[in-house]
């Protein structure tokens, strides 16, 4: 069975990202980059604690 908390924690980077590009593409860059930070943090907290190697 898959890691539930990995995958949403894949989804919600995902949407972070879909954000960050909706917020660019009108001109709101802090939101934007607010998201792509938060993205960031989400794929390194992803990568490092949640998935088993």
């Amino acid at each position: 069975m898959a890691n539930l908390v990995a995958t949403a924690a894949a989804g919600l980077a995902v949407l972070l990202i879909g954000t960050a590009l909706l917020a660019m593409s009108n001109g709101d860059l802090r939101v934007a980059g607010f998201s792509f930070l938060c993205a960031s943090l989400v794929i390194y907290l992803r990568e490092t604690r949640l998935v088993d190697t």
